[in-house]
């Protein structure tokens, strides 16, 4: 079986966020969930604020690079007598790198002044 795969325009590059430890939600629906702002220093370093919490990564080039792909079909062939759904994927972007946060959350408020 062939499945055709095509590749449009220029493509977007993605990359692979790697964190020690768990996100915990409070509801289940995560989609589109808002996490965190993610920033790079002057000297490329990826920087990730989540809350109240700031992490300090690395950038690391993947070995091989991940393609994500959209499944599409096709109507039906309507040249043959048996009803046949042709499937192609479309390439929408490509994954050559991963920003790997391996250090503790350190805290950005260190000294709330108590109310009386």
């Amino acid at each position: 079986m062939i499945i055709p795969i095509k590749r449009e325009g220029s493509l977007e590059e993605w990359a692979i966020i790697e964190l020690q430890g768990d996100l915990k939600f409070d509801s289940t629906d995560i989609i589109s969930k808002y996490i965190g702002d993610l920033h790079f220093s002057k000297s490329g370093i990826p920087i990730l604020i989540i809350g109240i919490h700031v992490l300090h990564g690395k950038e690391v080039a993947l070995p091989k690079p991940f393609a994500i792909l959209e499944k599409k079909d096709n109507a039906t062939d309507k040249m043959t007598d048996e009803s046949q759904v042709k499937t192609e994927y479309i390439v929408k972007a490509l994954v050559k790198k991963k920003l790997v946060f391996r250090s503790r959350p350190k805290p950005i408020i260190t000294n709330v002044p108590k109310c009386n």
